[in-house]
Formats: structure tokens, sequence, C-alpha cells
């Protein structure tokens, strides 16, 4: 009988102690140490001061420039003119001192490329970085400009996708849930790979009614388990007034409190050329501008290449013949123009895009705080609206709709009144929420696909789609940003096994870092590797590079936080090239805008070092001013233009031909249609900076300063 109450004790001391062991864990799972991608220090450290002060900048890696990539892509194809072609482009590259190249180079250079992969978007640009670091030879074009559709286009996102786990839960969809849990992984290495253009960044999910705050909560919480090891921060709830502090435009009506969850956001198009810019550095062969024309079958009908014709020489009036490229493969990665290509290997292919618009509007940065965004899950027609902080005005979109496949689309009145009017919902009723607020609004292609060999060819694929058809066209569509890595994995594995290609270890690795210090060749053994290959402009990053680049050349400091943003190390070589401003601060660094930190150096170094060859490339690519604000734009265009001019030798005929082509342009970039005919005269004079009556009434302009009434 004296043993049975240390029994009694024994089972609620067991309860307590797992209690205590499973709420320990969990608070231990949601409080761990994390490393923030891009808060570590700098793989290799900025450059330093040598004896007697000498400044030691990097030596990064030269790429090869667009007429060297264009000359081996004509090599790779035999022609009886193919050896004095070389010879004449290696004397010509000898005298410009880009080295000797030798007969056994023309040699090798002869042997068609593994792969040829059509269009430059964020898919294309990453089958191009995935298969040369797995030591295939390898080739990319682009009709336009890297990243000039879809890609540019995006919500700026890095994410899985709540609204993707909600279906899965309600839905019981496996699909679902793997497209979340594949993103939330992508989304890791995204971030660790690029971590000058991404960033973690809170978003808030407003909650109306208290009831639906354990049902948010439980939502937020499984997006953090599902992310595992790669989640960085956990969502966390909000009282109504720590809600209001933190996004203080938040309406106060109808507000019980708000949830934060972490998802990732990004400089897309910069992503896209840093993409294209770092397969060039491991060989690749990518060129914009360059036109498919048709693909090339051999005796027995199967692919063996495109014919092409590159674009440039057209724009300043001369006439630019056509030429082959040959490959053992080739890959179809167009996004919305995918069937256009599918249709030049079989003309009566079944169409399988099933193309979706997608409008953004861009506002003032002071309609959200700067550094959290926010998520409408419940908008008055079910579809979800994002508000969020970048590149210092707001992005909110964005729509989703059936659309006609064309170049450059333009964003209607119909949906830029839509999320307006969405957005005055959710923001306080003292904040106005002006249709004359709206700097930039465009207009993204989305290209969901149908599986052609799917018992129900009209459904749409939920993931991203890897199709071979029997000619050898290996098509890779659908998909979204974040999971762009494994999309080209995917492809890139489909292509060796198709294609019967021979990977091997990359022995010649380039010194991406410029400094010798990082062998990034070590683990690149033949295999996919690219979770790990750190893209350019990554290695020598780090939050504080902006301080140094403004004690060595007198930069601002919001120029300086731009540049090593959005180049990462290469920031340096962009402020060398800037011109001085022979004023005491800041000492480099004209800007193109008043309003926004881009600078001269960076038209340079898009023109030297990016490939850039078109004002557009420069203005909506490169940098980011025409989605930013497209009146700006429109006033930046002179100077960007003469600079591109003294670079690329532009006469008077080319410069009136991309002053009316950047225009054009800038109507799908939401530029009234008042401006639309404005010319370069009207722009230097500042008639284009006059104001059409709706915008004039917006701001107080006249009289003298007012002094409101005190008692």
């Amino acid at each position: 009988m004296a043993a049975r109450p240390p029994r009694r004790l024994w089972k609620p001391f067991l309860y307590l102690t797992t209690a205590t062991g499973v709420a320990g864990g969990a608070l231990y799972f949601a409080y761990r140490p994390r490393t923030i991608p891009g808060s570590d220090p700098a793989t290799v450290p900025p450059p330093g001061y040598g004896e007697g002060g000498t400044f030691r900048p990097p030596k990064f890696p030269r790429v090869k420039s667009r007429a060297e990539q264009i000359a081996n892509l004509k090599a790779s194809a035999p022609s009886k003119h193919g050896s004095s072609i070389f010879s004449t482009f290696s004397g010509l590259t000898s005298l410009l001192g880009f080295g000797d190249r030798t007969a056994s180079d023309s040699d090798a250079d002869a042997e068609p490329y593994d792969l040829l992969i059509i269009g430059g978007g964020a898919t294309g640009t990453g089958i191009a970085l995935d298969a040369a670091t797995r030591g295939l030879k390898v080739a990319m074009v682009e009709r336009d400009d890297f990243s000039s559709g879809t890609s540019s286009k995006s919500t700026k996102l890095v994410h899985g996708g709540v609204r993707y786990l909600e279906k899965a839960v309600w839905d019981l969809d496996y699909n679902q849930y793997a497209l979340v849990k594949e993103a939330l992984r992508e989304r890791k290495y995204f971030l660790d790979t690029a971590p000058h253009l991404s960033m973690w960044l809170p978003i808030m999910l407003p909650i109306d009614k208290w009831w639906k705050a354990p049902y948010y909560w439980a939502g937020t919480k499984f997006y953090d388990i599902l992310a595992g090891s790669e989640n960085i921060e956990s969502s966390y709830f909000l009282t109504k007034s720590k809600a209001l502090d933190a996004f203080p435009m938040l309406k106060r009506n109808d507000l019980f409190g708000a949830l934060v969850y972490y998802d990732g956001a990004h400089n897309d198009s910069r992503m896209n050329v840093s993409l294209a810019m770092t397969a060039a550095l491991y060989g690749a062969t990518v060129v914009n501008h360059l036109e498919v024309t048709g693909l090339e079958k051999n005796a027995e009908g199967r692919l063996e290449g495109a014919r092409v014709k590159d674009l440039v020489p057209g724009k300043n009036g001369k006439t630019a013949p056509e030429f082959s490229i040959k490959a053992k493969g080739i890959i179809n990665a167009t996004g919305p123009f995918t069937d256009s290509i599918r249709k030049m290997d079989q003309q009566d292919v079944e169409e399988i895009v099933a193309p979706s618009s997608g409008v953004h509007v861009v506002l003032p940065g002071y309609y959200s705080p700067a550094n959290m965004g926010l998520i409408d899950p419940s908008t008055s027609d079910g579809r979800v609206i994002f508000f969020l902080p970048w590149q210092g005005n707001t992005i909110a979109g964005t729509t989703d709709a059936p659309t006609e496949i064309t170049p450059s689309p333009i964003a209607g009145e119909a949906e830029i009144d839509w999320i307006l009017s969405e957005i005055r919902t959710y923001l306080a009723p003292s904040i106005n929420v002006r249709r004359g607020d709206v700097l930039s609004a465009w207009s993204g292609i989305r290209p969901l696909v149908r599986d052609p060999k799917a018992k129900n060819t009209e459904s749409l694929v939920r993931n991203h789609l890897v199709d071979l058809s029997e000619s050898g066209l290996l098509t890779c569509a659908g998909g979204k940003w974040t999971t762009y890595r494994q999309m080209a994995e995917d492809t890139v594995d489909a292509a060796i096994k198709d294609f019967q290609l021979q990977p091997a270890p990359v022995n010649n690795a380039p010194d991406v870092s410029g400094t010798e210090m990082v062998n990034d060749g070590a683990r690149l053994d033949g295999s996919c590797q690219t979770h790990q290959v750190k893209l350019i402009g990554s290695h020598g990053y780090s939050k504080t590079l902006f301080i140094n680049l403004i004690q060595h050349f007198g930069v601002e400091t919001d120029v300086a936080r731009h540049l090593t943003e959005s180049y990462g190390d290469r920031a340096w070589t962009v402020a060398a090239l800037s011109s001085p401003t022979e004023s005491r601060f800041p000492v480099r660094g004209h800007r193109l805008s008043p309003l926004y930190p881009f600078i001269d150096g960076e038209v340079r170094y898009a023109v030297r070092h990016e490939y850039a060859q078109t004002a557009i490339d420069v203005l909506a690519r490169r940098t980011r001013l025409a989605f930013l604000n497209a009146q700006a734009t429109l006033e930046a265009l002179p100077k960007v233009i003469d600079l591109m001019a003294e670079e690329l030798k532009w006469d008077s005929k080319r410069k009136a031909r991309e002053w009316a082509e950047s225009v054009q342009f800038l109507a799908s970039m939401g530029l009234p249609k008042s401006q639309l005919g404005a010319t370069r005269r009207d722009v230097e004079s500042g008639r284009a900076s006059q104001f059409e009556d709706e915008e004039y009434r917006m701001y107080s302009r006249h009289g003298e300063p007012t002094i409101p009434n005190q008692h």
C-alpha cells in the first residue's frame, strides 16, 4: 500500500514533463537562432589599399562581348566562308586587345552546341546557367532583351504561396501541397545565391473578426512548418494597436489585429540579367536581340539547329543576313510565346498556352511602410491582392484574366480602377487613393499551360511542364519565378537523357569573385549544383558594402545603397564608370532622374558588361526607372540616349529611332496618352512636364503659403 502514492504522482509528472518538452520544443523552433541571407559578412572582403595608399580594385573576370558571342554562334555551323569570317574576327579581336585566337580554338568552336536555348527570360537563363555549370556547351538566344517579357513584370515576390497552401488543405490536393513545398525550398536557394538582389519581407494579413485569428494563425504556422529548415522568421500575431503601429495606413474600423508571415522579395529583371551574365562567365554563349526565324531538321526529321537573325544592325539602317546555329538539342523556353516556337517545329500542333494577364500599379512610397507588405486574401471577387514596398515605391496587384498574347501588353483602365478600389477598402478613409498617384502601370502575361499528353487537355498544369516533341524540341513552360531553378534542373535532366549528352566537371571555372579567394568550380562535378552557385555580384556583397563605396567614391548614401543592392560587388565597377560631379559632394554620379538613385555609370556598365543595346534595355531592365515612374523615365530619356550614343557610336537617325521606340514602349508602362506624342525638344524645354488639368489640381501650386486659422 505504501508504494501506491508514488505511482499516482508518476503519471501527472510524466504528463507535465511531456507537455513541457513539447512546449519547449515549439518555442525553440519558433525562436531558434537563424542566419538571415545577406546578413553574413561578405564571402570575400572589400578591396583595400596597398603600399602608399594605392587603392586595389577587384579584378573581375571579363565577359565576352556580344560581337564575340555572335561569332561563336556562327562558328557552330559549317560554312564555306566560315574560316574567312573567323580569321577576320580573330584579327579584329586581337587589335582590340581581346587576346589571340588559335587554330585549335577555331576547330573547337566549329563543334555544334550541346544545347541551344530559345528564350532569355528567367527560365531560359536559368537553364543556360544550369547546363553550363554541368560542363555542357550551351547557347541561348533571345529575340528582344533578357527579361523583356513576363520575367520583368512579376509581383517581385519569392514565395511559396499561402493561397496555394489554403487550396491544398481545403481541396485535399497533394499537387498543390507539393508545389508549395517545392517553392519554399527554392525560396531559400534563391535568397542564398543572390543576397544582393533579394530580401526577406514581412507581409501583414489584416484580421477583421476575432474568430478568424485562429484560422489564419494555423495557416501561417503550417506555412512555417512546411518551410522547415529553409524558413528564416516565424509568423506572429499583432494586436490592433501593434498592427496600426507597424502599418499606420490601415483603416481602424473592423480591425481586430493582424498576422505577419515572411516571404521573399526581389528585383526580377536584375536577377534575370545576372543569371545571363553568370552563365556567360561559365562559358555559355548568350545573345539578346537575336531572333529565331526557323528551325532546321536533318534528313530523318530530327531537329539539328535554328536559323537566326541579329536585329541590332536593322536599328542602325543596315541589313544582317540570317545564319545557322547547330546544336544536338533545342530547348523552347519562350514563356507566353511557347506555341509560336512549337509551330515552327510542327505547324498543326495543338496550342498549350492559356495566357493570363496580371496588372500591377506603382504608387508613391508613402502608401506603405518601407519594410512591411500586406496581403488582402478576400477581395471583392475572391482574388488575392498584394501591397508591397519595392525600390522606394509601392506595388499593388495583381489581376488575373484571360488575354491575348502581345509583345508589350497595356494595363487597361478597368484593371487599374479595380486595384485602386480594392486598396481603398483596407486603407484609412483619410487617405485619398487617387488615379493621379499611379506612377506606372503594367501588364504581364502569365503563361499557364495544358499538358498535351494528358487525358483532359483542357485542365491547366499547376506547376511547370517539360515536354518533348517527336522531332526533338524540348519545351519547358509554366511555373513561376520562385521555382525557376528547379524548372531549369528538370529541363536539363530531361535534355541529358533525351539528347544523350555527357555532363562533365568544370575544371576551368571563372574567378567570379575577382579575388582568387574562392574556388567556384570546386563543387561543379557535372551534376546540378545551381542551388549553391552564387550569381555575379554575390561574393563581395554585404549589408555594409555601401559604406565602403561612399568612403572611396564619394557617392550619395541612397545611391550607394542602390548600387550595392542592384549590382553587389560589381558596384565598384559601376561607381568607377560614373562621371565626376565637380562638386564638393557627391564626388561621383550624375542622376538620371532627380527623384531616384540611378546614375550615369549604370548606363555605361549596362552597355559594356550587360549587353544593353537599346535605351529601354537600360531604363526598364538594367535600371528599373520605367517600372517605377513612367513620366520620370520620359524626362530621363535624352540623357540615356546620349550616354548610349557615346558608347555605341549611334548617329542622329539611330538616336531618333531610339526616342520613338522608347516613347512607344512607355505606353505599356502607363505613360499618359497626352505624353505619347512628346518630342525630345518638348522634354528638354520642359513642355512635356506641363500638367493636365486633373494632375494640376492634385496639389496646392499657387499663391502665398497659407497658415491655418488659429483661435
